[in-house]
């Protein structure tokens, strides 16, 4: 078994209370490989915000278990690298939508100060009974793990995560889910979705310019929750806001994204206000990177080398993250709190 704290990571406990405490919301970002790694970190000691490390079922499965671990933990000295100080901003290494208890439960042992547990398709009480499951083996470890649950359906696709149909959290629930499960913070469905096709056209209006403008959040659900659950840290799932200069440079080099839309920024600031502590970006992330390589690899057609295509793309990552943290998420300058 690994602790995290060998790793130089912490868990979200104390980050997370500190947000709710500050009206803003610590980013929730995913990787997968060196350069998403890098970009995150980038824009996270530049601003001086902590940061949550998302890893899913599909980034285990790409660049291995223990790969991830290791990198977490070099994130770490290189967010010291990158200050006069040499001092770490705050970093969590979390597992994304784990599926059952024997995913958690690894996760936990090789070293992750976070893990989330999935059960939001299942039935209510069965949900309730695998959370606690996975909380009660987090909460007993010398080094206290913290745990996130989900209740709520989001709709969409990303990696292994798929729904058609989001279903609402009832928040005549959540004061018994978090009783009977001990769950340190809670994913709740509001209307946001997984992927870049967060919404139908259908289900979206048109401004003058044609493009699709998505419902808005159902902030009256969250204002429920925050009176039942008091001070208790909230996460939204799914929050990309599908930037169209991204969309638009893919489609114009050769990509076909039709209709992506995502959530609106502001909504998201909106949202820091109240209890919600995590926003997730992933979505923004992918876009972002496959934007740069396709205009590079086209504006130069004799590039071979992987570090001339994903190196732009890495510099624009960061450059989108810091953007996220001082103007949509609020982190900015809060490391230290």
């Amino acid at each position: 078994m690994v602790s995290y704290k060998e790793l130089g990571l912490v868990n979200t406990k104390e980050i997370y209370a500190k947000a709710i405490a500050g009206k803003y919301a610590i980013p929730g970002y995913n990787f997968n490989n060196m350069e998403q790694l890098q970009a995150i970190i980038r824009a996270c000691v530049e601003t001086e915000s902590p940061v949550v490390l998302q890893v899913s079922k599909g980034a285990r499965n790409y660049a291995n278990e223990t790969m991830l671990r290791y990198m977490a933990q070099g994130a770490v000295e290189y967010a010291k690298e990158l200050r006069e100080d040499h001092k770490s901003i705050p970093i969590t290494l979390h597992l994304d939508h784990g599926g059952n208890f024997e995913i958690c439960k690894a996760c936990i042992d090789s070293g992750f100060s976070s893990v989330m547990y999935d059960g939001s398709s299942l039935p209510f009480d069965e949900n309730i009974a695998i959370s606690k499951q996975v909380v009660e083996y987090a909460h007993s470890r010398n080094d206290y793990v913290t745990v996130e649950c989900e209740l709520g359906v989001l709709a969409g696709v990303e990696d292994d995560v798929s729904a058609e149909k989001s279903h609402y959290t009832r928040p005549e629930e959540v004061i018994e889910f978090k009783e009977r499960t001990g769950c340190d913070n809670l994913a709740i469905s509001i209307g946001t979705s997984h992927g870049a096709n967060k919404f139908t056209p259908e289900q979206c209006t048109r401004n003058e310019d044609g493009m699709l403008i998505p419902p808005p959040l159902a902030f009256n659900i969250l204002e429920e929750i925050e009176k039942k659950l008091p001070g208790f840290p909230i996460v939204l799932h799914g929050s990309s806001s599908v930037p169209p200069s991204y969309v638009n440079t893919i489609n114009a080099f050769g990509g076909s994204l039709k209709d992506a839309v995502g959530i609106p920024e502001p909504q998201l600031r909106k949202a820091a206000a109240y209890n919600v502590c995590k926003i997730n970006i992933d979505s923004d992330g992918r876009l972002a990177m496959t934007a740069l390589i396709r205009k590079t690899l086209n504006d130069k057609p004799g590039v071979f080398d992987p570090r001339k295509y994903l190196g732009p793309a890495r510099d624009e990552l960061a450059k989108m993250y810091a953007r996220k943290n001082r103007e949509v998420l609020g982190s900015a300058g809060h490391a230290w709190d």
